[in-house]
């Protein structure tokens, strides 16, 4: 199995971990807790910033000294709905109570103290196509590079339809080279619908020393320290992901693979 295809080690409480030093890079984390009703998580944020994604189900949070009350709505992500999230300096506290089974996901990256405690939809946040025919996928953008409340995230959300393509025509952002491309790790938590289906993500560089094509089932997560990074959606089988990016500096600039930059 590929070194960069992340499988959940379990079904209940923390099912992913991924530290900037495990995946061998600087910036990005990325974690995933799956509980049931009645039951709580606390965590802090340490010199990290985090978004906090209500990804399934509904919990009572209380963070960063306030009570921000019971966010999430929707119950299966392939509702579609927009999410409701939690943004979070470094230095912060946060604990969440569970109401409904739930899934939250925790994305974090470097902090620098720039920004307040703040919500993040469902308000502002609105389903938008992006592509054409049979690249065509559909995006919540939950904080990227237009919105103004991160030290170093960039955090959105994919839905792509069964039978398309998705982070495609590919594309990398693995050179601090501003504003030409920009320095980025990603990482990839994929859900498929129904969950017992896959999908494909393929990780690669130009010259192919990076050269990996995993196939992905629900709760994986992959994770893209340099390359393209293209994934495909067999007919039958939606596919959702979040993407968490993080680098030097907070902007999303990239080049297309040679091979398909006359499709941008």
């Amino acid at each position: 199995m590929s070194h960069l295809l992340k499988k959940p080690f379990g079904s209940h409480g923390k099912v992913h971990q991924i530290n900037p030093a495990d995946a061998g890079w600087r910036y990005v984390g990325f974690s995933l807790y799956r509980l049931r009703a009645g039951e709580s998580v606390a965590e802090t944020t340490g010199g990290n910033e985090v978004i906090l994604v209500m990804i399934e189900g509904k919990a009572r949070i209380n963070a960063a000294g306030q009570d921000w009350g019971e966010l999430g709505q929707r119950m299966d992500v392939f509702e579609k709905t927009p999410p409701h999230c939690l943004y979070l300096p470094d230095g912060s506290h946060w604990q969440a109570t569970v109401s409904t089974d739930c899934t939250i996901a925790v994305c974090s990256a470097p902090g620098r103290g720039g920004h307040p405690a703040r919500r993040i939809g469902p308000e502002g946040i609105t389903l938008t196509a992006r592509g054409e025919g049979t690249n065509t996928r559909y995006i919540n953008n939950i904080a990227m590079e237009n919105e103004d409340f991160c030290d170093s995230l960039l955090v959105t959300e994919v839905f792509t339809p069964a039978g398309h393509w998705s982070s495609y025509p590919s594309h990398r952002h693995d050179e601090d080279d501003f504003p030409r491309i920009t320095y980025l790790e990603e990482t990839y938590y994929h859900r498929l619908n129904p969950g017992n289906g896959f999908g494909i993500q393929r990780v690669y560089t130009d010259d192919l020393t990076l050269n990996e094509t995993m196939t992905v089932h629900d709760g994986d997560v992959v994770c893209v320290p340099r390359g393209h990074h293209p994934c495909g959606a067999p007919p039958g089988f939606e596919m959702y992901y979040l993407n968490v990016m993080a680098g030097p500096r907070r902007n999303w600039r990239f080049l297309p693979a040679p091979n398909v930059a006359h499709l941008m």
